[in-house]
């Protein structure tokens, strides 16, 4: 498998895992159960999804566009419930187009951008891909783990579960 075909990969079940704690457990909730305090890292589920979508669009302006724009990590970005939840599922589902436009020596190099804080950062652009998708799942496994201690189902959110689900419809 080349490395363009792995992150290609990674992004298909970035879009699909949020799309299915969003749509399939999430959408449950009361407006209540979605705005308390959940002692997460974000505080409740509305102020980390506000967190990831803010995450998508600081990494996507740095690796898709080549800009930093600094923005506080826990802005509220939307206050609504139904537009937060479109506007990350659109975030999340922009990686795959973008990916298949990268020329192959990018995943060798390096990304340079300016963090939040003004400093310069240079470091492999492979691996800092990764991390955009890696910290999707570390929020919506705080998300899920919020879920189970409320009583609710949490959702199968594992890369196996999509491609098992791939394999059975082949």
């Amino acid at each position: 498998m080349q490395l363009a075909d792995y992150f290609q990969g990674l992004a298909h079940y970035h879009a699909w895992a949020t799309r299915q704690l969003l749509d399939r457990h999430l959408a449950l909730l009361l407006d209540t159960e979605w705005r308390a305090e959940r002692r997460l890292f974000f505080g409740s589920i509305h102020r980390t999804l506000n967190h990831l979508l803010v995450a998508e669009n600081i990494w996507w302006g740095r690796v898709a566009e080549n800009h930093s724009r600094p923005i506080a990590l826990d802005t509220e970005l939307h206050e609504g419930r139904d537009e937060l939840c479109k506007a990350l599922l659109l975030a999340t589902q922009r990686w795959s187009g973008w990916l298949s436009t990268i020329d192959s020596a990018r995943w060798d190099g390096d990304l340079a951008y300016t963090r939040n804080n003004g400093e310069a950062v240079r470091i492999p652009f492979a691996p800092t891909l990764g991390h955009v998708f890696n910290h999707g799942t570390h929020h919506r496994g705080q998300i899920t783990a919020a879920l189970t201690a409320m009583g609710k189902p949490a959702p199968e959110l594992d890369w196996v579960y999509l491609l098992q689900q791939e394999a059975r419809s082949k």
